[in-house]
């Protein structure tokens, strides 16, 4: 039985903050801006509007899958109704425990006159089978959707929903285009399950790709196992070890926690290490190679601190714009808070953002099933296509596409007075070009990598808005910042960076991070991004680099929301580690994960008129507020 200490890791409690399931005594928002009802509980049983019902609960209801194999559910249905629309979840994270990880109470739901279907997936807790992430979630969530569809009081109509795994358990089966799937509620997920979920700029998630299998997935697999209770008792040992000993360990392709040897407990793993580049063995799972197929309308949502957020933005953008139906095209929303992975409350990190940031997730999420499975004319297909968290102005803003119309793509180019580490004063940011200059280098030592300290939040890496200048005080990062702004400056959308840099190294990493500087002098993370050298051209075909050569690089680094205030600074950091929540490149150039040994690269960043490296910043016209 997993502990809910577990259960509240894996759902994202980490940088939830106060406001989870706060929709009295606080601020909330909806989609389209309303209140809520008045006693509406978030915490499940009352239905913030409409319909209420008594409900019975089925519990491990079984069903076949097309190969066979039985998939066991939680069917709750309410009493005194001749058919209701079904509601399903599928979660590898324990059906009985779903109201505690997704915002995805059935009892909130069942209450408001919905059938609701939570079933555990393939492999885990009471379902049979073998558990592998992702491949079986297309066909196994199509047959489960159509079997739900003929549920005795089924209407035949479902909708889907749940965050992180549940949201690809949505996305996978809709491009098979299930013919009762009515609308899904794909939140805090990825678009791929390569680029942005397990590897991103061709560097693999570390602390994320390690930490998930022992903290949850293997963990609870392994249970049903003859030696089950010492497999999981040593997976949650290696898990509390993983900052002080494992994290360290290398080859990553032994990683000894998750037992190499033993391809009962997470032989996924280890191919996730043996396939670094974008391959046929990821494309098979990609979202967004099959926008296309997709024909039904999508309520996605997520934060401006969450490990999925480019793949939240992109599924709506690839939906928006090549969605298999009107429907799909026109209904497809997006909602984004200042949140981690789950989250929606006030507080990322270190930063309050105030009572406006909470969201009553269920409330949100009953809005848009009562509008597209009991067709209530409440306002959903009229809402904005975007409601975004403009951070600093602490305000909503709202539009009707992204990237927002009218941005001005702003280039600010890197100069420095010789040395751009912070110890001797740093560099400067501006729009002009750059012209003669000399350029900046520092040494890149793998054993003693760049801490990951804010951001996207990660397993147990602190994630969130963190103070950076204490890491910025360290030889083996570049730091170049604009002159305090006369004028609040928003920042709102897709952020990249050019760099032109040289390595002794035949493979190395460089990192960015873009701050909000206060008057204080407080650094505070906003977004950060990667870039392995040997994936600079192509994530599906590596090269290495000539150790010496100058190379263009671009770093991604994830949209944004945020008013750098009048007085503020912007804040370019340069580095080549972000450690763990990104492995560590041994600058080796070998086989991928195969290095037991690593070696300092001598790294050399270049601002001059050939070379002008940058930073391109979405700006407001107007700023919110």
């Amino acid at each position: 039985m997993r502990s809910r200490r577990r259960i509240r890791r894996v759902g994202g409690a980490a940088g939830a903050g106060p406001g989870r399931k706060l929709s009295l005594g606080a601020a909330v928002v909806v989609l389209a801006g309303a209140a809520a009802a008045p006693g509406a509980s978030a915490a499940g049983g009352t239905a913030a509007a409409g319909e209420k019902c008594e409900f019975t609960v089925q519990k491990d209801v079984p069903t076949t899958m097309r190969d066979g194999t039985v998939l066991r559910s939680n069917v709750f249905t309410p009493k005194g109704k001749e058919s209701s629309p079904v509601i399903l979840i599928r979660l590898p994270y324990n059906k009985e425990r779903a109201e505690n990880i997704f915002y995805a109470d059935p009892d909130f739901y069942a209450a408001a006159c919905y059938m609701v279907v939570a079933q555990d997936v393939r492999g885990q807790y009471k379902s049979d089978g073998t558990f592998y992430p992702y491949r079986d979630e297309a066909t196994d969530g199509y047959d489960t959707i159509e079997w739900a569809a003929r549920l005795p009081h089924s209407n035949g109509k479902v909708g889907m929903y749940g965050f992180s795994y549940p949201g690809l358990t949505q996305w996978l089966p809709a491009t098979l285009r299930p013919p009762h799937l009515v609308t899904i509620v794909p939140a805090f997920t990825s678009s791929d399950a390569y680029d942005g979920w397990t590897y991103e700029g061709g560097a693999m998630y570390q602390s994320f790709t390690q930490d998930w299998p022992l903290f949850s997935l293997a963990n609870s697999a392994v249970d049903r196992l003859p030696d089950g209770a010492k497999l999981s008792a040593e997976m949650s040992q290696a898990s509390r070890d993983l900052f002080r000993k494992w994290y360290w360990s290398l080859p990553l392709n032994k990683f000894p926690p998750l037992y190499p040897e033993d391809e009962r407990v997470a032989p996924y793993y280890y191919d996730w290490v043996k396939h670094p580049s974008n391959d046929a063995y990821w494309k098979r799972w990609s979202i967004r190679d099959r926008y296309p197929q997709v024909t039904v309308p999508a309520l996605n949502y997520g934060g401006w601190y969450d490990i999925f957020l480019n793949g939240t933005v992109e599924n709506f953008a690839g939906m928006r714009a090549k969605g298999g139906s009107p429907a799909a095209r026109e209904g497809a929303k997006m909602l984004i808070g200042p949140w981690g992975h789950g989250s929606s409350g006030r507080r990322a990190g270190a930063m309050d953002f105030g009572p406006d940031a909470v969201v009553s997730i269920e409330e949100v999420q009953l809005r848009w099933f009562d509008h597209w499975l009991k067709g209530e004319r409440n306002g959903v297909d009229k809402d904005p296509a975007v409601k975004i968290f403009v951070m600093g102005a602490n305000k909503w803003r709202t539009a009707d596409a992204w990237p927002i119309p009218g941005t001005a793509y702003t280039t600010y180019y890197l100069h420095s007075n010789g040395d751009a580490n912070t110890l001797t004063g740093g560099g400067t940011l501006s729009t002009g070009r750059p012209a003669k200059e000399a350029a900046d280098r520092y040494r890149y030592d793998p054993e003693n990598p760049v801490p990951s300290f804010g951001g996207r939040f990660q397993s147990s890496v602190p994630g969130g808005v963190q103070d950076q200048r204490l890491i910025e005080q360290r030889r083996d990062v570049l730091v170049y910042s604009t002159p305090p702004l006369e004028k609040d400056t928003e920042v709102t959308g897709p952020i990249s960076v050019k760099l032109y840099a040289s390595s002794s190294a035949r493979d190395t990493d460089w990192t960015a991070k873009l701050t909000d500087v206060h008057p204080d002098g407080g650094s505070m993370m906003i977004r950060d991004g990667i870039q392995r050298a040997r994936y600079r051209v192509s994530l599906e075909r590596p090269s290495l680099i000539r150790p010496g050569k100058v190379y263009e690089y671009t770093i991604k680094l994830w949209p944004t929301s945020n008013v750098f205030k009048a007085g503020h600074r912007i804040r370019l950091e340069i580095s080549s580690s972000n450690f763990p929540m990104f492995d560590r490149n041994p600058n080796t150039g070998k086989t991928f994960g195969t290095d037991t040994r690593t070696r300092v690269a001598d790294q050399t960043i270049f601002h001059d008129a050939e070379h002008p490296s940058s930073i391109t910043l979405p700006i407001m016209p107007k700023p919110v507020g």
